[in-house]
């Protein structure tokens, strides 16, 4: 240090407010190795005496200062040690003054603003730490509030490790994210400019972590294995694993928790996991233990892994404990590994579902008339299909399918033969005993009347309407959209079924649902009172006809408008159709046909899209959704017997599911209807379809997804009615259920404490679901607890069934019985607004020296 920075160091103390009822500054500088020896004949401080203390004029300097000039203010430079308090004559003065020391350390502290001196020894440690500026700078960088010893400690470390914030958690946690190479080299600079030593008595301190021969692999096996310990308490552990448990858990649990839970670095807790549970052998383990005891564990991927495997094994058994499943699968969504096995769970549960749904039914449909199985499959029997397509939507979505190949074998069972052909016998036997009267059904409304029923109200009461017409929309597609519009918009929304023309394709149903005096067919193209009925051009031409203030696009056409060109394009018409295809445009082909189902969520979020646009860009009010044709798709490849010989050479139209000809045909398995329901009556076709769901035998792949028969599926379409609600309150408002804290005393007694939550209301209609993360922080908003997942979703009328008890573990430290703590409630998408509730505790524990907990009284 120079000597003029001395001198403005030395000012400024002089210069300081007398306390204590001070007369004078009295400094003393203890200048061992004489650095300023020389220096100090030159200073020079105004209004200061500076005296020469040596070891021969102790008594003089205190005779000078206490008799000859009481009053005058004194430097006091020693060239030599400090004398101990014992030994020092000028004790009582020194008490009375202060000391100026010019050593690394004490500038050191001086320029980090601590005064207390009992930090020496700690800093001295650190020695060769501070000696580097770039270490130094790391370690101011780190924000404090008061430093002790603990906290410089840690604040070192931190710096050493490169951790991003100065607390052990986030030290140790860097230093596990670290490996081979990497790893050593980190544990040498701790060697070297830190203290081994305290990174072990603070692991020891926080967590409980004593064995004798430490090191970071053992330190992590004591964390994962503590906090499973806590998990799975009722499980006797393997005698090697016992020596890592904590006798102090829950600053470990707390540590994994937050660590499994960490944005950034969750990445690589499930890579040590993973590689832990290879090395303790875990798998082996955990196949001895009983599900029931392991179905809240989520250390380890592989508790997972035995759920799915338990869950497939259960279904394929037919034990058909249905709820238990349910119940299972509801536990597993709350913890850690669950995204990465999110589809695995999802096709179990709809392959629990479906399987559900046969037994209820004993596997068996009765023999009804059509019109009536025609409202069964509207109201009920649809989900089995709905089912059959979400467990393919997550089987297709699965990485590893080899782990549910014999549950997808299952679910093939189910649905091809059972339940597909079930209901293909009964509706081809319903539709038999009818047969003379021909197609479509009475008591039924009907496709051909789409404009009449649904359009021309609104068109003749000069109410604007748009009409999305989607290719291949079926029936139970259409149930699963109007719970998600329900759910995400302020509407009112209700589906209805209507039956489609037979044949149940494309040509023919976008026909029916234009308006329309006469139908025709001019060889294989379906014409509407004289125009073609193919192709956006013709179907403007046909809608104008109708209603002059008419419009037609498609979906592409649609889309890539912005808000004022869809204004400036739509403004002043009164009808506008927009047609979409997705799912008839990638299951009508071989090679795409698999994607179907894919094919069907992108519908599903298009339409969305749709209305979005037209609610903000040109303020819809109603929108109607359609369809021209349902579809049946079957994923395994179809038997010989599946198929039927085509033995017809003079058909307008052959497809796998229709023929369209002049004559009535006569092939067997088959049924024949009379056109005559909807064409000119000049005209006469026959449409012959396969009974139930076999297809004519046409050449070349494609067979799995096809339409233009008459099994429900095909010819159940809906019609959906979008009402927006711009009003300020009504009954579509909405909202999330809410969640309340039930424990009515707002104090935590216990370092583990259970905690009730209830869901008011029940997940219905505008009553949506809601995700909760639930911890508690102190006054500065620091965690002290671990974090639970809420998800408030059951639609159950049973308050039972709506109430939520959750553990909270709290950190081992000192609690203040008069500070105020808090329960956060926060909304899971963690956004800046994203606090549902707030909750005041206070906390009565005190901690013993063994680190459990007591009440205090």
């Amino acid at each position: 240090m120079k000597m003029s920075e001395i001198q403005l160091l030395l000012k400024a103390s002089f210069e300081k407010e007398l306390l204590n009822h001070q007369k004078r500054h009295v400094v003393f500088w203890y200048d061992a190795e004489g650095e300023f020896l020389e220096d100090i004949k030159e200073l020079v401080l105004e209004g200061v005496c500076i005296w020469m203390l040596t070891e021969n004029n102790l008594f003089a300097t205190k005779y000078e200062l206490e008799t000859v000039d009481p009053g005058s203010h004194f430097l006091l430079y020693a060239n030599m040690e400090k004398p101990a308090p014992r030994e020092d004559w000028l004790l009582s003065i020194l008490k009375m003054g202060s000391e100026f020391q010019t050593d690394r350390v004490t500038i050191m502290m001086r320029e980090l603003g601590i005064t207390d001196d009992t930090l020496r020894p700690v800093f001295k440690k650190y020695t060769r730490f501070f000696n580097n500026r770039t270490r130094y700078s790391a370690f101011t960088s780190y924000k404090t509030n008061r430093y002790t010893e603990e906290m410089i400690d840690l604040t070192v470390l931190a710096a050493l490790v490169k951790s991003p914030f100065n607390t052990l958690d986030d030290i140790i946690r860097t230093l596990f994210k670290l490996h081979g190479d990497e790893m050593h080299i980190a544990w040498n600079i701790i060697e070297k400019y830190g203290d081994i030593e305290t990174f072990w008595l603070l692991a020891e301190r926080y967590y409980g972590y004593s064995l004798k021969e430490k090191s970071l692999s053992s330190l992590l096996n004591h964390f994962v294995l503590t906090y499973l310990s806590e998990q799975v308490s009722f499980i006797d552990f393997p005698d090697s694993w016992q020596q890592y448990v904590s006798n102090k858990p829950t600053n470990a649990i707390i540590y994994i928790d937050s660590w499994m839970n960490h944005r950034t670095d969750q990445s690589i807790f499930n890579e040590r996991m993973d590689e832990l549970s290879e090395v303790l052998n875990v798998n082996a383990s955990i196949e001895e233990w009983e599900i029931e005891k392991v179905a809240e564990a989520d250390t380890f991927r592989a508790f997972d892994e035995n759920v799915i495997h338990y869950l497939q094994k259960q279904l394929i058994s037919g034990a058909n404990q249905f709820d238990s499943y349910e119940e299972l699968i509801k536990k597993r969504r709350r913890l850690h590994w669950y995204p990465e096995y999110q589809h695995d769970y999802e096709a179990i549960e709809y392959a629990r579902c479906l399987s559900k749904f046969a037994h209820e039914k004993n596997r068996h449909i009765p023999e009804q008339p059509a019109n009536e199985l025609f409202q069964l499959y509207e109201n009920d029997y649809f989900q089995a299909d709905l089912y059959y397509r979400k467990f393919y939507t997550a089987y297709d979505r699965v990485k590893n399918k080899e782990r549910l190949s014999a549950l997808q074998t299952i679910v093939e069972d189910l649905y091809t033969n059972w339940f597909l052909q079930e209901l293909s016998v009964k509706w081809t036997s319903s539709l038999e005993r009818q047969q003379h009267q021909g197609w479509p059904l009475k008591e039924i409304e009907q496709q051909s009347n789409f404009y009449r029923t649904y359009v021309q109200p609104y068109v003749s009461g000069g109410e604007r309407l748009f009409v999305v017409v989607s290719d291949a929309l079926r029936f139970e597609v259409a149930k699963e959209l109007i719970d998600t519009l329900n759910h995400e918009r302020k509407a009112s929304t209700t589906l209805k079924a209507i039956q489609s023309v037979v044949p149940s394709y494309t040509d023919l149903g976008m026909a029916a649902l234009l308006p329309h005096n006469k139908i025709r067919y001019e060889g294989q193209d379906v014409f509407v009172d004289g125009i073609r009925a193919t192709g956006i051009a013709n179907r403007k031409k046909i809608l104008n006809r109708s209603v002059e203030e008419t419009f037609a696009l498609t979906y592409q056409d649609f889309i890539v408008r912005s808000r004022s060109e869809l204004r400036q394009l739509l403004v002043g018409k009164k009808l506008i159709y927009i047609y979409h295809n997705e799912i008839d445009a990638r299951g009508d082909h071989a090679a795409t046909e698999m994607g179907v189902f894919e094919a069907v969520d992108d519908t599903m979020n298009d339409i969305r899209l749709i209305i979005n646009q037209l609610v903000n860009a040109v303020s819809a009010s109603t929108i109607m959704i359609t369809a021209d044709h349902g579809f049946i798709y079957q994923r395994d490849q179809l038997e010989k017997r599946d198929k039927i010989p085509k033995e017809v050479d003079d058909a307008r139209i052959s497809t796998r599911r229709f023929i369209l000809s002049d004559q009535e045909v006569n092939v067997d398995s088959t049924l024949t209807y009379s056109m005559d329901y909807i064409l000119e009556s000049d005209q006469q076709l026959y449409a012959t379809v396969p009974k139930g769901a076999d297809r004519f035998q046409v050449q070349g792949a494609g067979a799995n997804y096809v339409h233009g028969g008459a099994m429900l599926q095909e010819i159940v379409v809906p019609v959906i009615t979008f009402k927006n609600d711009r009003s300020k309150h009504s009954g579509n408002d909405l909202r999330k259920v809410e969640v309340k804290l039930t424990n009515p005393v707002r104090k935590i007694t216990g370092i583990i404490t259970y905690l009730e939550f209830f869901q008011t209301e029940k997940v219905e209609g505008k009553r949506r679901p809601n995700r909760l993360l639930a911890y508690f922080v102190n006054e500065e908003g620091q965690r002290i607890s671990n974090e639970n997942i809420i998800i408030a979703d059951s639609p159950s009328g049973d308050p039972r069934d709506r109430t939520y008890r959750e553990k909270f573990v709290f950190r081992t430290m000192r609690y203040n019985r008069k500070a105020r703590y808090y329960l956060i409630l926060q909304e899971e998408e963690k956004t800046p607004h994203s606090i549902y509730d707030k909750i005041p505790f206070s906390i009565d524990i005190t901690i013993s020296e063994n680190g459990s907990d007591k009440h205090s009284d």
